[in-house]
């Protein structure tokens, strides 16, 4: 009997940090979020990879596989869209600029696709709306950027 004791803890502890994981799962939006492979569709909740400390998402199995196939130099040109799906599904959070890497200021956010980006200054902000959209994620959202913006996985709730 003192064995169950000991163990029902350890049972309890394992059930809630299951429920957790699984809550923090069922928390990703994909709203408005389009397939990382083909940006015309829409992405599916149950076709997912893992991308840094989240996943990405994909209308279908067909790209899902393609990208798990994908060399260290193919991942690395999909790079900024992977990072932009991470912030539009809200599994990463920016802080700070991508362009200063300065303080955030909340009044000059812009959406890119699904994500939202904001800036430092109305300059910054200025200098992103004239990109064209595919000149935005490059810059907004890939690697280099990324990690000067301090985009960090969001902390669950």
């Amino acid at each position: 009997m003192s064995r169950f004791r000991f163990s029902l803890p350890a049972v309890l502890g394992f059930v809630a940090l299951a429920t957790s994981i699984a809550f923090a799962a069922d928390k990703v939006s994909l709203d408005g979020v389009k397939c990382l492979m083909n940006p015309k569709a829409a992405a599916k909740a149950d076709k997912s990879a893992d991308w840094k400390e989240g996943k990405v998402y994909f209308c279908c199995g067909n790209c899902q596989a393609k990208f798990t196939k994908l060399d260290d130099a193919g991942k690395e040109k999909i790079a900024a869209k992977a990072n932009m799906q991470l912030v539009a599904t809200k599994q990463y959070k920016q802080g700070a600029c991508p362009f200063s890497g300065g303080k955030l200021n909340p009044d000059t956010a812009i959406e890119v696709g699904a994500a939202k980006v904001a800036f430092c200054c109305n300059n910054c902000k200025g200098k992103a709306e004239k990109l064209s959209d595919e000149e935005k994620v490059a810059q907004l959202f890939g690697e280099k950027a990324f990690a000067k913006a301090k985009f960090a996985p969001a902390k669950s709730e």
